[in-house]
């Protein structure tokens, strides 16, 4: 039905355009149809004549109808010229914007017509030039002229809103007709033309919280008192209506989501009137007893409750703070708590809202109270000594079992159990005291010594009888008393020097002395000399009264020759009670001194030598010394080098050598006796000897075939090898070199060389000759020479 409704009043406005357009041809004919090519005179005023060219164009200005959907094309008006007569001979052309496209002409007629649906949103109006001319020729009869089609609006665009979906807050509580948010709507119709763009606003959605003002879109709120905690958020229709709200219109719709924002509207309020909570009685300061909450409807910091203890006997047992995350009060313990004290407790506690809007302040105390009571348990404690700490004194040196002091603990528990004690031996590793496991008595067990250690800080324990683990601890501070058991002494190993032309009663030093005793046994010390020598001739001593002495000389005239050391003996006394002293020793050098007094030398030996010898004597007698012996050192050296030889090991040189062989055997024929493997050299098995008189830069390694068996019995091969050996060895050095033979062979028709067999047999050889070869064979000669000269010799 809405469509059918539509199309007839799209029908019925079409119709309505026609007849407007026909009237308005007909009242431009009357006013404009005057065609004419000559102009005509007009009397102004004052006798003026006025000149009017006559229009050579007949038409309107067009309008045509927007969406026109017949069947034929829509008729925009006809041009027409004075100087057409109608013979055809004029042509109609159209030029301009949509020309040929959208408008057409018909050349003869002038008629112009729309071919196509027109869109006034898209475009509103065409620009287009009409000229006559000559059909046959194509020239121009008049010159062009434009004109302009308007397209005509019609309400075919519904309102549309800026967006699809809005969304607002306004505070909850607000009062009637508090803005909210205004919504806009546009309508792409002529808002020039009819009521096609005229918008009205109305609400389909939200009443009656909210209402919308007709003309503007604003929305604003058309109920009291509003409250979120009942209902936050509310969903709103807007439609905006063109041709002003009336039938027909076209409407547009847009949704709104309203919320109402938090005030502080609601105090707190507890969910009971009383909280039970218990606690233990070995329960530390600051540990949670338990919680409370009051409830807010409200939130954010509109929510935000403060806790407090406002009365109650727990004020000082206890305390709460507020937990904002959970918007809990927590109740922690203050103090300790003792069960067989006090077994319960009582607290007032408030809940406040920490921000409070005034305008609400009507509605009542915005904070609540309740009662939280709570009970102690009890608990099985440890021992608790009558004091934090202890501190004893005893005097040092105190015999053994001497009374030092007395420590108590108790069972704090209803059962009041029996205490046993103990030292921790942790904190006496020396073993210096003792305490009597049932009353607590702390006694020494061997001397003290305060200069040793002055206190002693041990630890007690007390634990239960029935129940070991549990156990209390207490400093103890044990302060050992100075006796005065310590002589004063020397603060320095003092040694004085005395010139030996000092003048008498001339101070030479002053000298000062400790105690290891606490200051009441110490200072002041008193200085004397012992009375067997308190009429020394050499020395005196007076007490500075200072704690500390000075030494003069009695008389003049002191000798290194005759003495270089004094020793002077002084008593030093302390101040204590009984007082006590010690002899101390002050050693004296005489020394040699120039006319200022200042030492030379203290040494009685080079006094001595300073009077026949001078300084720069001794020295140059030393330095004489040292050169000699370095002469004699290079000396010795070089010597030594000339007499090396050229081979390394002298008793190498075959010339002079002579081989002992410790093992004899049973001859060169005896070969069962032993291995004679053994005196081969085991280098020589690999086929290599190392050179002993030289350091061979590289190591030659012979030819394969060259190398005998380790058994071979043919002394003429292994003779060979060997000389091939050397020959080829590019370490061999120009002189002799010697070759070790570990082997003989067998059947040897040498004798044998040993001494022992000569000595004891006698020979046909005739050993003389040897007594012409020099002094090198002379103890040969002695040896085997002939029996006469043996026996001359003897």
């Amino acid at each position: 039905p809405k469509m059918k409704e539509d199309n007839c009043l799209h029908a019925a406005l079409i119709c309505m355009g026609m007849l407007y357009y026909s009237h308005a041809i007909t009242t431009e004919k009357v006013n404009h149809t005057r065609p004419s090519l000559h102009g005509h005179h007009e009397k102004g005023k004052e006798g003026q004549v006025l000149h009017r060219s006559k229009r050579g164009w007949v038409w309107n200005q067009f309008f045509v109808i927007e969406e026109y959907t017949g069947p034929d094309p829509v008729l925009v008006g006809r041009l027409h010229s004075d100087i057409d007569s109608g013979d055809g001979n004029i042509k109609y052309i159209l030029s301009g914007e949509g020309a040929g496209i959208i408008f057409v002409i018909d050349d003869k007629s002038g008629n112009i017509h729309a071919t196509k649906t027109l869109d006034r949103e898209e475009r509103a109006q065409y620009t287009l030039t009409a000229q006559a001319v000559d059909r046959n020729t194509n020239r121009p009869l008049e010159p062009p002229s434009e004109f302009i089609v308007k397209v005509q609006d019609i309400n075919d665009n519904p309102p549309e809103f800026l967006h699809e979906n809005y969304h607002a807050n306004v505070p909850e509580r607000s009062n009637v007709g508090t803005s909210v948010i205004q919504v806009t709507a546009s309508d792409a119709d002529d808002p020039t033309y009819g009521n096609s763009a005229k918008l009205v606003y109305s609400i389909l959605e939200g009443q009656p919280y909210f209402s919308v003002e007709a003309q503007t879109g604003i929305i604003r709120t058309a109920l009291p008192n509003m409250d979120r905690e009942a209902k936050e958020e509310y969903h709103v229709v807007i439609q905006a209506k063109d041709m002003g709200g009336h039938m027909g219109g076209l409407s547009g719709t847009t949704k709104v989501t309203i919320t109402l924002t938090d005030v502080n509207d609601n105090p707190p309020k507890f969910p009971q009137s009383v909280y039970q909570m218990s606690v233990s009685e070995a329960a530390v300061p600051g540990e949670e007893v338990g919680r409370v909450k009051a409830k807010d409807p409200d939130i954010g910091e509109n929510g935000l409750v403060a806790y407090s203890i406002i009365d109650g006997d727990g004020v000082d047992m206890f305390e709460i703070t507020t937990d904002y995350e959970t918007q809990e009060g927590v109740v922690k313990l203050k103090k300790l708590l003792d069960f067989e004290t006090k077994k319960s407790y009582s607290l007032k506690v408030e809940a406040a809202n920490v921000h409070i809007d005034p305008k609400f302040i009507s509605n009542g105390p915005f904070k609540d109270t309740v009662t939280v009571k709570i009970s102690v348990e009890d608990a099985d404690e440890p021992p608790i000594f009558l004091k934090p700490s202890y501190i004893f004194e005893v005097q040092e040196n105190a015999a053994s079992g001497t009374v030092v002091g007395k420590v108590h603990a108790k069972d704090p528990d209803a059962a009041n159990s029996a205490i046993r004690y103990s030292i921790d031996r942790h904190t006496d590793l020396e073993r210096y005291f003792t305490i009597n496991a049932e009353d607590g008595n702390i006694k020494t067990v061997k001397a003290l010594d305060r200069e040793e250690i002055a206190w002693h800080n041990i630890s007690i324990f007390a634990v239960e009888v029935h129940k070991q683990h549990q156990e209390a601890k207490v400093p103890v501070a044990i302060k050992v008393i100075d006796v005065n058991d310590n002589a004063p002494k020397f603060a320095a190993a003092y040694e004085a020097f005395v010139c030996e032309n000092a003048r008498s009663n001339q101070q030479f030093i002053t000298i000062t002395a400790d105690d290891k005793d606490d200051s009441a046994n110490g200072p002041r010390f008193i200085f004397s000399l012992p009375p067997e020598i308190i009429h020394n001739p050499n020395f005196t001593l007076r007490d500075n009264r200072d704690n500390t002495a000075s030494v003069f000389v009695r008389r003049e005239g002191f000798s290194r020759q005759k003495q270089d050391l004094y020793l002077l003996p002084i008593v030093i006394s302390d101040g204590g009670l009984p007082p006590m002293s010690s002899t101390n020793t002050l050693t004296i050098r005489v020394c040699g001194c120039d006319s200022n007094g200042s030492l030379l030398s203290c040494n009685a030996e080079a006094y001595i030598l300073n009077a026949g010898l001078s300084t720069g004597a001794l020295i140059a007698i030393l330095a004489c010394i040292v050169i000699l012996l370095v002469i004699v050192v290079l000396f010795v050296t070089l010597k030594r080098q000339k007499k090396e030889p050229l081979i390394v090991f002298e008793e190498e040189d075959v010339r002079e050598n002579i081989i002992t062989y410790d093992d004899e055997g049973g001859g060169e024929e005896d070969t069962e006796a032993f291995d004679i493997a053994t005196l081969q050299n085991p280098d020589g098995i690999n086929g290599f000897i190392p050179r002993k008189d030289i350091k061979p830069e590289y190591q030659y390694m012979p030819r394969p075939g060259l190398r005998p068996a380790p058994n071979s019995v043919d002394v003429d091969d292994f003779i060979n090898t060997r000389i091939q050996e050397a020959d080829n060895d590019p370490t061999a050095p120009p002189y002799d070199s010697i070759q070790i033979y570990g082997y003989e062979g067998r059947g040897s028709v040498a004798g044998s060389l040993s001494s022992l067999e000569s000595a004891t047999t006698d020979s046909d050889l005739d050993y003389d000759y040897l007594q012409n070869w020099g002094p090198r064979f002379k103890k040969l000669a002695d040896l085997y020479g002939s029996k006469d000269t043996f026996d001359d010799d003897s």
